[in-house]
């Protein structure tokens, strides 16, 4: 695959702001601390928009350079497993949901955080050998719908106001 020097580095910029929102996200306290590793999602707002203003293979690459960094820097490889499989459900989920168009961009970002912390529980139902931890879904659907919104209306405001910016 060919790619243009701007357009490398313009996903460069994207990635590294995708990275700095992992680490500010990381930075805050737990959002509701009886249910651990809940997250709004920040850098999701880069992924959406990075789908919606170039394409699914340009975000596919920002996503995963930033889970790769994120890891290196921040985490293990444990939070590499999880990372991926929760991004590469979602990403594949927002990707079909955006070709059908008929949801909305905030729609897309719903579906993609639901489907995200589905691959995230899948993981740990094989990690930890058990199904029950299904049921941790019902809280991280409704906290993911809830993160979709909000990263969904953030991505569309971004898009919205760098219609015009030439990438």
């Amino acid at each position: 695959m060919k790619i243009k020097t701007k357009t490398l580095v313009t996903l460069s910029i994207f990635t590294a702001i995708a990275l700095v929102l992992s680490y500010v996200e990381a930075l805050l306290p737990p959002i509701w601390s009886a249910v651990p590793g809940i997250k709004i999602g920040l850098p999701n707002i880069i992924i959406v928009f990075v789908l919606y203003r170039f394409s699914l293979k340009h975000a596919v690459a920002v996503s995963l350079v930033r889970i790769l960094l994120n890891s290196l820097l921040f985490g293990n490889a444990v939070t590499l497993m999880y990372s991926l499989a929760g991004a590469l459900l979602s990403l594949a989920v927002m990707a079909l949901l955006k070709r059908i168009d008929r949801f909305s961009m905030v729609g897309v970002s719903v579906l993609g955080g639901v489907f995200h912390n589905l691959g995230q529980i899948l993981v740990a139902m094989l990690v930890l050998e058990t199904a029950e931890i299904g049921y941790y879904m019902i809280i991280l659907g409704i906290t993911g719908t809830v993160a979709g919104v909000l990263v969904g209306l953030l991505g569309s405001l971004v898009l919205k106001y760098t219609a015009k910016v030439k990438f």
